[in-house]
């Protein structure tokens, strides 16, 4: 017997959009539009007396902005919040705050031809409030005080004692990172816990464009290492991490001087582009044994079968776990492939990337 179908509210001051939004989710037999509203108030009345599952969330509405509303929200009633954003600087900045505050995930609103836009990310859209129903909702506060005096050595021993980590070949050691729903404070609770010479990163996060180079720029200003979204032919070094453009591929190579990016546009690989199996299968012949790799929340099963291959090339591998991840699909998916050496919640990835990096400079300097 099928459950009861997710109950959805649609908060936006459009009444077109709220409409279009309202025939997309009906067509589905486990989803039930409970209520709409055209603004944060009439929305906190609906919410107080039909208790949905999700929300659909605008960000730039009249009378309380959207920000402000998900804010409350989170405080008293905490609930999995699917943002709904404008693709633009400014709608890429709020998003981003937006799960800051504890928004599950967000979808980009189309620029033009609305009602055919729409119809073409219903999928997309579907996908998300499924995934948005299962989710853990936390509200995530990065103290950044803290993460940023984070110390320059790290006790190695206590590390690789703690964790069991295999000695690595010799070789630069390169991070490679995967991600999701929910990735985006994950990845930021990851990096700002590093210091300036950390290993050299790349990071796939799914986001369209925009979105990427306001994530990038804004890791850039909160952490140690310089971050930035990714160029085509850029250089991979320590003390920087390298993220993926939006709606274009990254994959890894290594050349006589070091490694480097590729952006490639391609095809979308599971359904997305940037594809985390994309880098990960790249860093196979470019990094093998040399690459540690993690991935992170996020829905769907992207990333494992690329952790496959680097975890038999020798990479290690590591999987962030289920109580940390607002949405263990990613995760479990390259658990269950067999791709995974170390299972880890949140706060210890970094001092196991830490350990390792010692370990790989300790070796390098023999």
């Amino acid at each position: 017997m099928a459950g009861a179908p997710i109950k959805v509210m649609i908060v936006d001051d459009s009444a077109l959009i709220r409409e279009f939004l309202r025939e997309i989710l009906s067509k589905e037999r486990d989803i039930e539009v409970l209520a709409t509203a055209p603004d944060p108030y009439v929305a906190r009345d609906k919410f107080l007396k039909k208790r949905p599952d999700v929300i659909i969330l605008d960000v730039e509405m009249p009378r309380m902005d959207g920000l402000t509303f998900l804010e409350k929200l989170m405080a008293a009633h905490p609930t999995p919040v699917v943002m709904f954003s404008s693709r633009t600087q400014k709608g890429a900045d709020a998003t981003l705050k937006a799960l800051r505050l504890g928004a599950v995930d967000f979808l980009a609103k189309p620029a033009a031809n609305l009602g055919e836009n729409l119809a073409n990310l219903s999928d997309e859209l579907v996908a998300k409030i499924r995934a948005a129903a299962g989710a853990k909702v936390r509200r995530q506060r990065v103290d950044i005080a803290k993460t940023l005096t984070v110390p320059k050595k790290v006790e190695v021993d206590q590390v690789v004692a703690l964790t069991k980590a295999p000695p690595r070949p010799g070789g630069p050691m390169v991070l490679l990172i995967g991600a999701s729903t929910g990735g985006t404070v994950a990845i930021e609770q990851v990096l700002t816990r590093l210091p300036a010479d950390a290993p050299p990163i790349a990071i796939v996060q799914h986001m369209p464009e925009h979105f990427t180079e306001a994530f990038a720029n804004r890791l850039d200003g909160l952490c140690n290492i310089a971050v930035y979204e990714a160029k085509d032919m850029q250089p991979v070094v320590p003390g920087q991490a390298l993220i993926a453009p939006g709606g274009q591929h990254m994959l890894l190579e290594r050349g006589s001087e070091g490694y480097r990016v590729r952006i490639r546009q391609g095809p979308p690989v599971n359904r997305h582009r940037p594809s985390v199996d994309v880098l990960f299968r790249s860093g196979v012949n470019s990094a093998g044994a040399n690459a540690v790799a993690v991935i992170m929340t996020g829905m769907g099963d992207d990333g494992a079968r690329g952790m496959k291959d680097l975890h038999d090339a020798g990479a290690l591998t590591i999987a962030q776990d289920e109580e940390t991840c607002t949405v263990y699909g990613m995760p479990k998916a390259a658990v269950q492939l067999g791709a995974v050496d170390r299972i880890l919640p949140l706060e210890r990835i970094a001092p196991l990337i830490l350990g390792l990096w010692s370990q790989n400079q300790g070796r390098a300097a023999r």
